[in-house]
């Protein structure tokens, strides 16, 4: 490109230099000849003034009176009537230019020049536009040499922004060229580098929240299904089937879940709800893991409370905190269910050391950890909670408190950007 930039500049340069070049050659080649013709008439005019006045006043003119006022490489005849002709200066050879004059007193005046005077004016006179032309050219290569780097240097800037792009390295580069069109075109690569980054970011985080909120109840149902191999009752194996098939249920729901949530996570489907039903799900999911780990877990606190909010989206925030406290607590888990103001508080505590004090304000942050864990799980919870409305907090961290806020009225929604508002 920069040679295709080069050659055109340097083409459209030459062409206007030999369009004016030679326009102006042949302007100044008659201008030239046609002043040196006028000079040498002046100068035939100007002899013969001074013939008249020396044929006024003493009546006779010679060579050795005129010889001073030829100069140069002029030849001069004056021919007198009654007279011989008088030849002034060294006659030149080859063309000439001749001016003629007639005296007062009848005298005949020529004066001749070389022409090769005038071709050496015009030699110069060339010499000069061409030398103008060599720097024309020069600074016409030197211009289009600069342009073509700017135009050029951009485009392959923003050729590599785009291969980043298709390599996926999705970050701007926020580098700007000074040429309106090129800065266009690297704003919509930011935008789309900007536009990249965040789906990239949007679909390892649904990667990193499926592989984290689907573990839990599928080792739920694996636990089922093994309690299932080892019993022959069938009143029991009958049991567990219908607990297993719930638990799948929930699967399906945590996957609808986060598909939802990662189109908008802001969308909810809030109904009201028993909350002790979830609550009786989520023990009887979880005794017998905590069975096999020597501990217990328990509910208490007031009954038959109805909430607002997404039942599976409840579910799985209160089985990321019983997760939780399974994995970095100990003692007795207890789910205690209170009412403060319009809302219903579900809390899980346990008995064992807490939370550490370093941890304590960034314990909802994602990859925050502090026994090795992958740190999502708390952070999933939060967004679930707060997608109906509702708000995950830590209320004591030694033993620990986690807190589950969840409405008990329905919760008006702001109509959606593309439904129009209702009018009575």
């Amino acid at each position: 490109m920069r040679r295709r930039l080069i050659q055109s500049t340097l083409a459209v340069v030459l062409v206007v230099i030999a369009v004016f070049g030679v326009s102006l050659v042949i302007v100044e080649t008659r201008t030239i000849s046609n002043s040196a013709q006028e000079r040498v008439s002046s100068e035939a005019q100007r002899l013969a003034s001074i013939v008249d006045s020396r044929l006024i006043g003493a009546g006779t003119v010679s060579a050795e009176v005129l010889k001073g006022q030829v100069t140069g490489e002029r030849f001069a005849v004056i021919e007198i009537p009654g007279q011989s002709a008088i030849e002034v200066g060294t006659k030149p050879e080859g063309e000439v230019i001749r001016g003629r004059a007639m005296g007062e007193e009848g005298e005949r005046v020529v004066v001749e020049e070389p022409r090769s005077t005038v071709s050496q004016e015009v030699g110069r006179t060339l010499l000069i536009i061409g030398l103008v032309a060599l720097l024309a050219v020069v600074a016409a290569v030197l211009l289009a040499i600069r342009q073509a780097n700017r135009l050029a240097s951009p485009l392959t800037d923003l050729a590599e922004t785009a291969e980043r792009l298709g390599s996926g390295d999705p970050r701007p580069r926020h580098k700007r060229y000074g040429v309106p069109e090129l800065d266009r075109v690297a704003d919509v690569l930011d935008s789309s580098a900007e536009r990249i980054g965040r789906m990239l970011t949007a679909e390892r985080r649904l990667a990193a929240d499926a592989s984290h909120q689907l573990r839990t109840p599928l080792t739920a149902l694996s636990m089922r299904l093994e309690e299932i191999t080892l019993t022959d009752d069938p009143d029991t194996v009958k049991e567990e089937a219908n607990v297993a098939l719930t638990q799948v249920e929930r699967l399906t729901d945590v996957v609808e879940r986060l598909l939802t949530n990662s189109r908008d996570p802001r969308t909810g489907n809030a109904v009201s709800f028993d909350l002790d039903e979830v609550i009786q799900q989520q023990l009887a999911e979880w005794r017998p893991a905590y069975r096999q780990a020597g501990r217990a877990i328990v509910s208490s606190g007031k009954r038959h409370l109805q909430a607002v909010a997404t039942p599976g989206a409840v579910a799985q925030v209160l089985a990321a905190l019983i997760e939780n406290s399974l994995m970095h607590g100990g003692g007795t888990v207890a789910l205690r269910t209170r009412v403060t103001g319009n809302q219903a508080v579900v809390e899980v505590t346990d008995e064992g050391p807490g939370v550490p004090a370093d941890l304590g304000a960034r314990i909802f942050e994602r990859t925050i950890s502090g026994r090795n864990s992958t740190g999502i799980g708390l952070a999933v919870a939060r967004d679930l909670a707060e997608a109906d409305g509702g708000r995950l907090e830590m209320l004591q961290t030694q033993p620990p408190v986690f807190g589950l806020f969840l409405s008990r009225t329905p919760l008006k929604r702001p109509p959606a950007e593309d439904e129009e508002p209702t009018v009575r």
